[in-house]
């Protein structure tokens, strides 16, 4: 396993980590904390130590289920969980010193830790980056000894160069793949310049990167590919990167032409992130062992040729950019 620096935190993280959205069973299903334990032990003994999680992850299950295990072990791993989202209606004004106070603390009583290593934002309305008084939250929190640094989960470039004009931000998790470029054009920069960790999310487009889906592929009803493709139930581009489904498809058929040989297109696509030194970490989840095992395969695989890169681009050009690229 290679790490890299996670920005201002100081933290050295693997550069391959987990997230733990589907963690203990696959979109749809039911919460099983004996699998979910098992897929955290199983990343953390190939060297993974990074796991982000949330609140709102199988209503606290995920938190309590990855400080089980990262309690249990000798190996320091850093434990970054989100807050946020249980606002209803998602709107600005829902957001307050005094609810984000106690999503912290309900964090805290669900994982039974001291102090939580990094709290993210969970993809806030866009006016929320535009009020001082909630990232001034996150000082009086970490002064309290209850969290170690503040990060923001965004959709929109623009957020995350919002909430760089706060001095306590030191992470941006966004989503970056194959189907999604615009991160890389301003956003990897200005990370760099304030020295920002930059975590990835959702990089084989909710599963449309890995090469295995069809036309004939369907979802469970309760999984969000089945009711959130254009945004319906959350965040418009969370889905599939925003891609529609059959464009996606034509795109990576064309994708798969230039990695020909034995190797899946989903690790070629997490290799292709880590190609981007800006990036600190990748964060693919996985439903089962073996996804572990099939993700951290990509930091082995040899660096993408410049053909290969410009190929990608290419594709994300001809099939992609029309459609999609300004929203993000």
């Amino acid at each position: 396993m290679n790490y890299r620096l996670l920005g201002k935190t100081g933290f050295n993280v693997s550069e391959i980590s987990l997230g733990t959205w589907q963690v203990g069973g696959r979109w749809g299903e039911p919460f099983n904390e004996k699998t979910a334990e098992t897929i955290i032990h199983s990343a953390i003994d190939a060297g993974v130590n990074f796991i982000d999680t949330a609140d709102v992850y199988s209503d606290g299950l995920s938190e309590a289920a990855v400080a089980k295990v990262v309690k249990s072990r000798s190996e320091e791993v850093f434990v970054a969980t989100k807050c946020g989202r249980q606002i209803q209606p998602h709107i600005s004004e829902g957001y307050t010193p005094e609810k984000l106070t106690s999503y912290v603390e309900q964090s805290l009583r669900n994982t039974k830790l001291e102090t939580l290593d990094l709290v993210q934002l969970h993809c806030p309305p866009t006016e929320v980056y535009t009020r001082p008084e909630i990232f001034g939250v996150f000082d009086r929190l970490k002064e309290q000894g209850k969290i170690r640094n503040l990060g923001v989960s965004v959709e929109l470039v623009d957020e995350a160069l919002m909430a760089m004009r706060y001095p306590n931000v030191t992470t941006v998790q966004v989503i970056f793949n194959m189907f999604r470029l615009k991160p890389s054009e301003l956003l990897f920069t200005a990370a760099s310049e304030n020295n920002i960790g930059l975590i990835v999310r959702v990089p084989l487009a909710s599963g449309l990167l890995t090469g295995k889906m069809s036309h004939q592929t369907t979802f469970n009803p309760e999984d969000h590919r089945a009711f959130n493709r254009n945004g319906e139930a959350f965040d418009k581009g969370e889905t599939f990167s925003g891609v529609d489904f059959d464009l996606g498809l034509e795109a990576v058929e064309e994708l798969k032409t230039l990695f020909p040989g034995q190797e899946l297109l989903a690790a070629w696509a997490l290799r292709w992130v880590l190609m981007f030194p800006e990036v600190s970490t990748v964060i693919p989840g996985a439903s089962r062992p073996e996804q572990v095992s099939s993700n951290l395969a990509a930091a082995g695989l040899p660096a993408l040729s410049q053909e290969q890169m410009n190929g990608v681009r290419a594709v994300y050009d001809k099939y992609i950019r029309p459609t999609v690229h300004q929203q993000w």
